[in-house]
């Protein structure tokens, strides 16, 4: 490896390898510092394995599943958006296919592909990638970057850096929080760190039920006996409790108002097209298929058969009661269990667990315009490090590719100036 550059990028991950791409492809001499022993660690993995790459709705609808200000990233996405990653994925042989809700993923089904596609592009545009390079600081003189330390300590010295070295979730793939600590040495705020789209641990919980995945139902989220969100689709529990594509987009609104003391609930819908009233009919008309037909029958005619026992505990019901024999009374807590099936948080999955992190490098020291730092010359930001995040459906990638192309075009533009 050289020791003199234009460019260092730290972290090999989408972010990273975007960056460097497209700054090698606009003349500069770059290179890409991964301290893992393979680039785009946590990419092969995402999606379990599968990685949606992207979204393809339209970006008014996209930046709505941002937070905590998508407008931040007008610049960003206007520079690189959802057709330009899938252009890039293309030219490298690697095609894509669009799924329910917009959400793009590689044909293959394989993460891994997605991965070895961003390294040879980047590598193609003139990148220099090394793997087993972890970055021990930053060197700066006068508020400007000069380079950084390896931990052998070798220096590495260029005019230009970009820190994108991922959050801290799924610490095993080197997501391990170094960003922070570099950005926050240097000056920078950290926003609060939290996990973002993880589990959520409930009690009661239901171990019996682990693994047991509920399509089409409503998950209601409760803050204070409030109701502050919804999301329909799908529900998996779980030994400690809850997870799945409603429970995930969900968990960051959950996380924070625990974290602040607030009492936290779930509500599940099993049943969201039928209301009450239709819910009731229908349970007296099955009461009259005669007194054999049992309430353990109507209940499995409702539910997925692991519900059953849970519902007949709940309710205090005899599995070999006749349904004809439920009160008046009995029957409404049904239906009311079945609209409302009651979970209270008591906490929820850590960094081992969780999609991404929530909070990071605070927007208000970063130029949105070209993801330079504010405060020190030289220096970008790019990727989870940034305090924004998304929902599932591909929002966080894109991020992470969109501020990876801006951060990696406006350091090759301050080169050519200087």
């Amino acid at each position: 490896m050289q020791k003199t550059y234009d460019l260092i990028v730290i972290g090999a991950g989408p972010a990273g390898l975007i960056a460097a791409g497209r700054a090698a492809m606009q003349g500069a001499k770059v290179v890409v510092l991964e301290k893992m022993e393979k680039p785009a660690r946590k990419l092969r993995i995402t999606g379990k394995g599968r990685c949606n790459i992207t979204n393809m709705r339209p970006f008014n609808e996209f930046i709505q599943e941002i937070t905590p200000n998508p407008r931040f990233l007008n610049k960003a996405f206007g520079s690189f958006f959802n057709k330009q990653i899938i252009e890039i994925l293309d030219e490298m042989g690697v095609e894509t296919i669009t799924e329910r809700g917009q959400r793009v993923f590689p044909a293959s089904g394989k993460a891994w592909d997605v991965a070895d596609g961003l390294v040879k592009w980047a590598k193609k545009q003139g990148a220099e990638i090394y793997i087993h390079c972890p970055v021990t600081g930053i060197i700066e003189e006068n508020k400007a970057v000069k380079g950084v330390k390896l931990d052998d300590n070798t220096e590495i010295i260029a005019p230009c850096l970009i820190i994108a070295t991922g959050g801290k979730s799924y610490p095993a793939t080197g997501s391990t929080g170094d960003g922070y600590r570099f950005a926050e040495q240097l000056g920078h705020t950290i926003a609060e760190l939290r996990p973002s789209l993880t589990g959520i641990e409930t009690h009661p919980s239901f171990p019996q039920l682990n693994g047991l995945n509920l399509r089409n139902v409503n998950a209601s989220l409760y803050v204070d006996g409030k109701k502050v969100d919804e999301e329909f689709g799908e529900v998996e529990f779980t030994d400690y409790g809850v997870d799945g594509p409603c429970i995930l987009r969900l968990s960051l609104k959950a996380i924070d108002a625990f974290r602040s003391g607030n009492k936290v609930h779930f509500s599940i819908d099993l049943k969201p097209a039928l209301s009450n009233d239709k819910l009731f009919n229908r349970i007296e008309r099955d009461a009259t298929k005669g007194k054999s037909y049992t309430v353990n029958m109507l209940l499995r005619d409702l539910l997925p058969s692991q519900l059953v026992s849970v519902f007949l505990r709940h309710l205090k019901l005899s599995s070999l009661k006749s349904a004809a024999e439920l009160t008046f009374d009995e029957r409404n807590a049904l239906i009311n269990m079945l609209k409302g099936f009651n979970l209270n948080m008591r906490g929820h999955r850590d960094w081992n667990e969780a999609i991404i992190t929530a909070g990071g490098i605070s927007l208000n020291e970063i130029d949105s315009k070209t993801m330079a730092s504010k405060l020190i010359d030289g220096l970008y930001f790019a990727g989870e490090v940034i305090d924004l995040s998304g929902n599932t459906g591909g929002y966080n990638l894109q991020i992470a590719f969109s501020t990876g192309w801006l951060a990696g075009q406006s350091a090759a533009e301050k080169l050519k100036e200087r």
